[in-house]
């Protein structure tokens, strides 16, 4: 949607209007660099001195920010998340790609749905099934057998291997690989033997996968992604690993095998978290936090040392190097107290 009057769009976002509804508003901008015609929002109260001078056409604001802005406003209980809406409404990108391209190759036996397009040089491998409105983007290779439900769309250079389950109205970003081996071997006296991996990838339903990140297939059983997942790019997620409904995982993760994480968590960018552990339902881990044992309560958790100045710095590491010793001074300094 290229542009939509303001009354259209309160409409339907569900908003209060406020001004002149026959504006025509042609795009969403920051606060900072709106101009006339864009529509803009205040999420952060402390940010309201900035609406004085803001030259968008209209604000997206709650009713306690409505005094501080003279402008045409939509008035919502919940700014950020009524942008988010907004954007889908008037979101321009294209397609990864329409109909059938140039060298797609696309075997007889594959099982082809309604209105499904497929990009340039494609590989669509035997017995694949791809549901209606499936978008499979220019140079991407789905293996034999996997299964790809209706209205999913894969941008570019994607690489899902054979026998993967992805859901209904999933979004895959460039560069990204399901379903390659897990990292199984065993040692013979120095020697690496592989270890064939003979599960799958189960992804669920509305699951957004970011650019270059990779989902290994189970070694027996398979690895799982649950509805409504979003993980972000670069994220390495290993063999048996199982993502519960709704969690949010951002850029850098690595996951390593064997790992369950419940329903409902945030995973804070590069974090690494051990394998053969359970994380339960609601958990937030704060970014670079290094998970190294079960996780039985929901809340917040953290680790790692925030940045400081270098000398600073130092400091903070001789004391945690020498620790050990600091804490055998102190036991034996109140051993001496209890004595007298």
């Amino acid at each position: 949607m290229s542009s939509i009057r303001l009354a259209d769009l309160a409409q339907q976002l569900n908003a209060q209007l406020h001004g002149d509804g026959n504006i025509i508003i042609t795009g969403i901008a920051s606060m900072s660099n709106a101009k006339s015609g864009q529509i803009t929002f205040l999420s952060d109260k402390r940010l309201r001195e900035k609406l004085s001078s803001c030259q968008a056409s209209a604000v997206l604001l709650t009713a306690d920010s409505l005094p501080f802005f003279t402008g045409a406003s939509l008035v919502v209980s919940d700014p950020y998340l009524t942008y988010a809406r907004m954007a889908q409404l008037m979101d321009t990108t294209p397609k990864p790609t329409e109909d059938i391209g140039i060298g797609a190759i696309i075997s007889p036996d594959a099982i082809i749905g309604k209105r499904v397009s497929i990009g340039a040089n494609a590989v669509i491998e035997a017995d694949v099934s791809l549901g209606d409105n499936v978008i499979i983007g220019p140079g991407c290779f789905i293996g034999k057998s996997t299964r790809i439900g209706a209205g999913t769309r894969l941008w570019a250079n994607i690489t899902v291997y054979h026998d993967i389950s992805i859901g209904k109205n999933c979004l895959i970003q460039s560069g990204s690989v399901i379903g390659s081996d897990g990292f199984g071997y065993a040692n013979d006296r120095g020697d690496w033997i592989k270890i064939p991996q003979l599960g799958s990838v189960i992804i669920g339903d509305r699951v957004e996968i970011g650019a270059c990140t990779t989902i290994d297939r189970g070694t027996l059983d398979d690895t799982r992604i649950g509805n409504g997942v979003i993980i972000d790019n670069q994220c390495q997620i290993a063999h048996n690993v199982i993502i519960g409904d709704n969690t949010a995982v951002a850029g850098g993760v690595i996951m390593a095998g064997s790992l369950t994480i419940g329903r409902y968590c945030m995973i804070g960018g590069a974090s690494v978290i051990n394998g053969h552990i359970a994380i339960c339902d609601k958990v937030t881990v704060t970014g670079m936090g290094m998970v190294m044992r079960p996780i039985t309560e929901p809340g917040v958790y953290s680790s790692g040392v925030p940045l400081q100045p270098n000398k600073k710095w130092r400091k903070t590491a001789t004391l945690v190097m020498n620790i050990g010793d600091i804490s055998k001074r102190i036991k034996a300094i109140e051993r001496k107290l209890a004595k007298n």
